[in-house]
């Protein structure tokens, strides 16, 4: 039986005024969890859509996340590459009627139409023919398709599809968020493409940088390090005497040249040869523009030039010397005939007259004078064949000789003691003899220079060979003026010279270090200031290919 309160709450509608409160309360609450749900489902598309995460784990997160107040089974991404419309994004992935990278057939396309009309399409799927995709939604189960645009500056760039195995009446309000869903995946879509191509040409304008063998580097306008290539890199991190870097050095230098400055103040490209570390270098400083026309920094790019220097120098010696070659060959082919007369006629005047007559010995000195001198023409003629340096066996005691036997009677006229100490049992080495004779008439003309100049009573020049460690020697050793210890490392560069500019052209110490070189071996240096100086060759027995 109703007691009396509860017939009265009837009576005057308090209990269904509460249900009705309820029911609304409830309703309140669940569109309050679902625009909750709606704006997690943007805020994630917002910070998951990045360049490592896949279009499928995307879709799959936005799923699962729509399930909670739609009943959607399916979603896929289509994006227009090149006039077509492919397929870039699917979940779930199961299906073997969907595959990625499927292109869409333009031909009574409902996709296509959606493309065309740029407007979403709410799609119930029919038993007709009607859309080439009827078949496969009905494949897979699919009973009603919502397809939106995906609109990147007023531009349709692809579609986003949501599809239900079941038919489901949608609001104004869930259309309206769906688009907005819709437009937030084409926004994220694109900054992705986007970024992907920055990326790719950063990485492939990374790959060129690094793959130049030459330095390459960006500077500001303050001198300071921005970005470098590998190879400088590399050359910045090997360490350097002094206690300063390689870096602190190069930087010193250039801002000596003022390479950067003018750069920055003429706004063109400027060039500079600097000399680092035994090596010369083409330097060269490209201004970088801003889009106000502002420079704001400076490419560097330094290209190692010391192979091209010594072979412009060589060139030019060889040049110097083929043609004192053919100097020398005209001359000496003139003398030959009247030395021949010279030495014909002493030798007959000598069998006529008795050796006791004082005439003798004149005879005597004129004909040992015409071999000596014939002997001259013929190492003369030797040394100026400059046809080919092939390169053969031959003896460095031979090449020795046959400078000495060129120079060695000007050197002893000067007052210069000579000393030869040659070890005989030298073995034979592969090279070509003309050009270690040039290094070797080279050497002992730096010797000679530095004892002319200087005030020792005794003037001397040793000259000696040795076989030790894989290696044949020659040592050339003056008791001369010597040279700095700062000098020591200039020397074989070309065109320097300690002599006056009618002495010297920097040529001979450079051509025979790039001589040496070409055969394997390497030449050292030792001297003091007062004392003299020490030149030692060292060349394989057994060349190696270089």
């Amino acid at each position: 039986m109703i007691d009396k309160k509860e017939m009265i709450d009837r009576l005057v509608g308090v209990e269904s005024s509460k249900m009705t409160y309820y029911t609304e309360l409830k309703n309140t609450i669940r569109e309050m969890e679902k625009k909750n749900i709606q704006l997690e489902i943007i805020n994630d598309v917002m910070k998951s859509f990045n360049i490592d995460m896949s279009m499928d784990v995307l879709l799959k997160n936005v799923l699962e996340k729509l399930k909670h107040i739609f009943p959607i089974d399916r979603l896929s991404l289509m994006h227009l590459n090149n006039g077509a419309l492919e397929i870039t994004g699917i979940y779930p992935t199961t299906s073997k009627y969907v595959r990625l990278g499927a292109k869409i057939a333009e031909d009574r396309s409902l996709y296509w139409r959606v493309v065309r009309e740029r407007k979403a399409e709410n799609y119930i799927v029919s038993k007709s023919d009607a859309y080439i995709e009827n078949r496969t939604f009905a494949k897979l189960g699919l009973k009603q398709v919502l397809i939106f645009p995906l609109f990147v500056k007023q531009k349709v760039i692809g579609l986003f599809s949501l599809a239900s195995e079941k038919t489901i009446a949608y609001s104004d309000q869930d259309i309206n968020f769906l688009q907005q869903l819709s437009d937030q995946i084409a926004v994220s879509t694109e900054n992705a493409r986007l970024y992907q191509e920055v990326l790719y040409v950063k990485n492939e304008w990374e790959k060129t940088f690094s793959a130049v063998d030459d330095y390459m580097f960006l500077v500001d306008l303050n001198g300071g390090l921005l970005r470098a290539n590998k190879a400088a890199r590399d050359f910045f991190a090997a360490p350097y005497e002094n206690g300063k870097t390689r870096k602190c050095i190069l930087f010193e230098e250039l801002e000596k040249a003022e390479l950067i400055d003018e750069c920055v103040r003429t706004r063109r490209t400027v060039s500079r040869e600097l000399f680092l570390e035994d090596k010369y270098f083409d330097v060269f400083a490209y201004p970088v523009f801003d889009e106000k026309d502002g420079i704001y920094s400076v490419i560097v790019y330094m290209k190692d030039v010391t192979s091209k220097r010594q072979y412009e120098v060589q060139l030019l010696q060889s040049g110097k010397l083929a043609a004192i070659g053919e100097l020398a060959a005209g001359v000496a082919h003139e003398l030959n005939n009247p030395l021949t007369a010279i030495l014909g006629n002493s030798q007959i005047l000598l069998r006529k007259v008795d050796e006791t007559d004082d005439t003798y010995f004149l005879l005597e000195d004129i004909y040992q004078c015409g071999r000596r001198c014939k002997n001259i023409i013929q190492n003369l003629l030797t040394f100026s064949r400059q046809d080919e340096y092939m390169f053969g066996k031959f003896s460095l005691n031979d090449a020795v000789e046959t400078v000495l036997g060129l120079i060695g009677y000007q050197l002893r006229q000067q007052q210069i003691r000579l000393a030869v100490e040659l070890d005989e049992t030298l073995p034979l080495i592969e090279g070509n003899a003309q050009q270690i004779e040039q290094v070797i008439i080279n050497l002992l003309i730096n010797a000679r220079d530095a004892l002319l100049e200087s005030d020792r009573a005794e003037k001397r020049i040793i000259i000696s060979t040795r076989h030790q460690d894989g290696f044949v020697q020659l040592t050339v050793e003056d008791n001369g003026t010597g040279i700095p210890e700062e000098l020591h490392h200039e020397i074989f560069h070309p065109f320097f010279t300690t002599k006056r500019a009618s002495k010297g052209t920097g040529l001979g110490l450079s051509v025979s270090h790039g001589i040496i070189e070409s055969h394997g071996g390497k030449i050292e240096l030792e001297s003091e200031v007062g004392k003299g100086s020490k030149f030692t060759i060292k060349l394989p027995v057994t060349r190696k290919e270089r």
